[in-house]
């Protein structure tokens, strides 16, 4: 077996954790910070990740890392979030997630598709795009990007 990068242990260390707790591991990064080291770890799950459940996945993680000893002697700091709204959509799981949101992506062919996601699957999207059903194969779209909308609520007023 080759050597693995710390990424790679770091990766193999927590999805098990996330998968207890129904969670995705969505990424990870290790940025060196001064003298320690920043390890951000990025979850999600379908039905949305809130602060409690970050908390609670946050100490399981901290203790897997404490108890693997991956990062050595090294200070660090973790910091376990959800993605943002501006992760681009890549996985079928990502466009899931996606669902009911307005959504941007270019596709392979040329032009684009700017449409609300209405369902996906494990081979596409089915978008609405100004009131018509139009569906597209993965292999069609490239890097999906939600739309933050804003709504005025004159009736808050």
């Amino acid at each position: 077996m080759g050597a693995q990068t710390r990424h790679e242990r770091l990766a193999q260390l927590f999805t098990p954790v996330l998968a207890e707790a129904g969670l995705d591991l969505e990424g990870l990064e290790i940025t060196p910070v001064g003298r320690r080291r920043l390890v951000r770890v990025v979850v999600d799950s379908d039905d949305g990740v809130d602060l409690e459940r970050i908390g609670e996945v946050s100490q399981k993680i901290s203790t897997a890392l404490d108890e693997a000893d991956v990062m050595g002697q090294s200070p660090y700091v973790l910091e376990v979030t959800s993605p943002g709204v501006d992760r681009p959509l890549t996985e079928p799981r990502h466009w899931r997630r996606a669902r009911g949101r307005l959504v941007h992506a270019p596709l392979v062919a040329g032009g684009q598709v700017r449409g609300r996601v209405v369902a996906a699957d494990e081979t596409g999207v089915t978008f609405d795009v100004d009131g018509r059903s139009q569906v597209y194969a993965f292999s069609d779209l490239g890097r999906g990007k939600v739309q933050v909308e804003f709504r005025h609520d004159d009736a808050a007023d």
